[in-house]
């Protein structure tokens, strides 16, 4: 087996994730997809990575191309990052208290759940029983929302997390699960998992107060940016937050929001 990756087989996935997710791979990248899809080589019995290329391309193997797909696009996450978008999450989850409508929110690419898990602590905790509530989270690799679903974890994924939230929401593993936590169920009842494509025409997922599109957009060119940013802003409610990665800026790609905080974006 030939487990060198060519610049022109390297193109080859470049236009295929490309096609399928709306994501740039830069050539920086190079490396990550050799090491990402060989062991997939491996389990073809494949010479090369044009072969399974072709492999994928065939329309023979769709389970092997949604395979493709996850490897490609999986990203590590954790617990509460980027900790200024909770503290306003939690603002808004304890002014909603009297309303009648549901707080709703949107996690529009939750990769493994950590992100939906960690709204879904602060809304427990500001809103409760007052007002019904739920988290939405999405990603286009089923293979994290497996893994989101079953919402059990290393424990060094949850180091932010505040320590009342972890006794309250988190079972902490034992015998063979130490050092990991599992989300206690009635908080994983209020989170549901759905694979959508961003690149796509979207569900109908309904309308939302909040959405969380963070780190994604640093994988789209300018084109895909804008076209993503606008079906999503169609499910965002008036005066719904947007919240984006600190490496990111909505410049140049929507001026439906107003920005009211680094990374932090209002509609209107």
């Amino acid at each position: 087996m030939n487990t060198t990756l060519t610049d022109t087989e390297f193109g080859h996935f470049q236009r295929f994730i490309f096609e399928a997710a709306g994501i740039s791979l830069s050539p920086a990248k190079k490396a990550l997809v050799c090491g990402r899809l060989s062991k997939r080589l491996a389990v073809h019995q494949l010479n090369s990575y044009n072969d399974y290329f072709h492999l994928l391309t065939s329309g023979k193997e769709p389970q092997e191309t949604q395979t493709a797909i996850d490897l490609l696009t999986t990203n590590e996450t954790y617990f509460f990052r980027e900790p200024k978008h909770f503290e306003l999450l939690r603002e808004l989850a304890t002014a909603a208290g009297g309303r009648a409508q549901p707080f709703r929110v949107w996690s529009a690419a939750s990769s493994t759940g950590e992100e939906c898990y960690s709204i879904a602590m602060v809304l427990a905790d500001c809103i409760g029983s007052k007002v019904a509530w739920d988290v939405t989270g999405s990603d286009i690799s089923t293979r994290v929302l497996q893994r989101a679903r079953a919402a059990h974890y290393p424990m060094e994924r949850a180091r932010l997390v505040p320590p009342a939230y972890l006794k309250r929401f988190c079972l902490r593993g034992q015998g063979e699960h130490e050092g990991t936590l599992l989300i206690e169920r009635e908080l994983r009842a209020r989170v549901s998992f759905a694979q959508v494509n961003l690149n796509t025409e979207l569900p109908r997922l309904g309308q939302f107060d909040v959405i969380f599109l963070r780190n994604v957009m640093i994988y789209f060119n300018g084109d895909t940016k804008r076209q993503v940013v606008a079906r999503i802003l169609a499910t965002l409610k008036r005066g719904g937050l947007f919240c984006i990665g600190h490496s990111e800026t909505l410049n140049d790609i929507s001026d439906a929001l107003v920005q009211v905080a680094p990374s932090i974006y209002r509609k209107p």
